[in-house]
Order: C-alpha cells, then structure tokens, then sequence
C-alpha cells in the first residue's frame, strides 16, 4: 500500500499536528489527543463532544467549532477513544450549562462514553447523552449491539450545536439531538474494501466486479454481496431501502456522503440518481450536502441519509457554522 504516512504508529499524532497547523481556531492537544474550539468554554453555552476511531476524517475533528461540536475527542484508527479523554474534553467546554455527549452506537464508544459520563458528573459537570443508531442496513455487527451509527451523525451534530448556539438549555439540546437521529436514516455500499495503516492491505475481501451494500464505516460487513450495479441501480435500492423504513411525511435533508475512496465527480452524479429516485417517490428534498463527510479511510462507495425535517430543524440546518469541514452563513 502507498500512503502519505510516516509509520502506523504515529498516523493519528501526524494529523493532530497538521490539524493545528491548518486551523488556528483550534486548540488541538496532541498528547491527550482533544480537539477543542479555541473559544470553549463559552459562557452560557451547552458543549457539545463527540468522538470515535480516527479514520472517518473530518468526522469528528473536522466538525469543531462554532455552531457544531465543541471539542472532539479521536482514538486510534477504528478504535474509540478513551473516558480520560471525553472527560478531559467535558471539562475543556463547560461553562457549567451543561454538556451533551454525542455517541456513535459502536460497543467500545458506548461504553466508554458511559463511563467517561459518571466521572465527569464526579466532577460536577451535568451530562446528558444522545446515541445515533441510524443505518438501516444491519440490525447487529462485529461492532455493535442493535443499527450502527453512520451518517446521521453529521445532522445530529450539526443542528443539535446550532441550537446550544443560540443558547438553549441542556434539556432542549438534548432533545433536539435524539429529534434528529429518530428521524433519520442511512444505508451504504462499498466499492472496495478498507484498508487501514497498520495492517497495509484490505481488511476484507471484496472481488473484482462484486460490491457489498448495506456495509459498515469500518468494514463490517452488510446485507449481501452483488455484482456490480450501475450508479442508477445502486441509488434506487438504497434509496428504497431507507425510505421503506423511515417513511417521510414531510421534506427531508439528504447527505450523499463519500466513504473517502470516491471522486466527486461520481458522488455529484449518484447525487443525481438519489434526487431522481426522490422526485418519482414523491419526496420533497430541502437540501443536500454531497461529499465526504463521514469516511472509512480510502474506501471507495458511498452512502445515503435521509432525514425528515420541520421548520424549525430546517431553521437550525440553515444557522451558521464555521468548522473546518462545514462553512456556511458566517
């Protein structure tokens, strides 16, 4: 494998080292490995922290700062991070309004975010929790216990941080961020397998001419192995998939999200295919984002979010961000 890499055992340090260097309104701690907005704690505001493997860039690093995350808190590759490191991040953001941990439903994150919550609490810190459990693909994998947490996560960060933004209490913020994951839903495919540093080659074997749908952000495997579709086959079966579950009543935002393998240029033309597939179901589409957002290293495929939104989640979609992976209304 040829990577922009030093040595495996330094690939997550290297890139907290060029994260601060790229973003100075980041303060980025490369020993304890948190991320945190140079600003934290502001005062009267709920913090948001979020956290997971490294490896699904710019998720969650990428996604720190005003009107989104508060801190971040990356582990090894595929690995969650530690309670030391949540709670260090907890007590970086609060300004004693409280802090909302967002939690991907992986077993290693889940646990040791429950356990990072009492010992910040310990500490005096009040800590409430939402779990993101939105792909449809799987109802159990390698990593999980019940649906995975994949693309819904943006959402839930992004529209959970606006609203403690503008100053809304724990409770609300809390809410908003459990609102978001009930409504959404995700389902994705993978073109290639991973292939993460320290192995050097893929982690599962994915023939020439066969794709895998319903795959995990780390590999895991999804609900069956197919020759490979075009891109018009692939959205009307993921769309389909997704909607046969969520079943929207109202406008939704849609991610087509890359799994960091993909060029653009295909991601804007399966974007294309989803909107298509939409349109003929009767779907309104409020807005979409098409790129990479929440990656498995340099696997190539994609995934579909829908997520069913109102006037005031629209409202805070459409806030200002200002993070180095989403930039808008500033």
């Amino acid at each position: 494998m040829k990577s922009l890499i030093n040595v495996p055992e330094t690939v997550v340090a290297d890139a907290l080292r060029g994260l601060a260097a790229a973003h100075p309104g980041l303060a980025v701690d490369v020993d304890n490995r948190v991320v945190v907005r140079r600003d934290a704690p502001v005062a009267g505001k709920v913090g948001l922290v979020s956290g997971g493997g490294s490896g699904h860039e710019p998720l969650h690093g990428g996604f720190v700062g005003p009107g989104m995350l508060s801190a971040a808190c990356p582990g090894e590759v595929f690995t969650s991070p530690v309670p030391d490191q949540m709670v260090r991040a907890a007590a970086a953001v609060d300004s004693g309004s409280g802090v909302l941990f967002v939690v991907k439903n992986y077993t290693g994150d889940v646990l040791n975010f429950d356990m990072a919550a009492e010992l910040a609490e310990d500490e005096g810190i009040q800590v409430a929790k939402v779990l993101v459990n939105d792909d449809v693909a799987v109802t159990d994998s390698l990593y999980t216990a019940g649906r995975r947490g994949t693309g819904a996560t943006l959402f839930v960060e992004k529209l959970a941080g606006a609203a403690a933004e503008e100053g809304a209490p724990l409770e609300r913020v809390e809410a908003i961020g459990r609102q978001v994951n009930e409504r959404a839903r995700s389902f994705g495919v993978a073109l290639t397998a991973v292939t993460t540093p320290a192995k050097g080659s893929p982690t599962f074997d994915l023939p020439e001419g066969e794709l895998e749908l319903g795959i995990g952000i780390h590999g895991e495997p999804g609900r069956e192995r197919r020759a490979m579709m075009t891109a018009r086959e692939i959205a009307d079966y993921a769309v389909d998939v997704v909607l046969a579950d969520l079943r929207p009543t109202g406008p939704v935002l849609v991610l087509v999200n890359g799994m960091g393998g993909t060029p653009l240029l295909e991601l804007y033309g399966f974007n294309a295919e989803v909107r298509r597939v939409l349109d003929e179901r009767g779907v309104v589409v409020a807005r979409t984002l098409v790129g990479n957002y929440v990656t498995s290293l340099d696997m190539a495929g994609c995934s579909v979010t829908l997520c069913q939104v109102d006037e005031e989640l629209l409202r805070l979609w459409d806030a200002p961000v200002e993070t180095p992976a989403l930039r808008w209304g500033r």
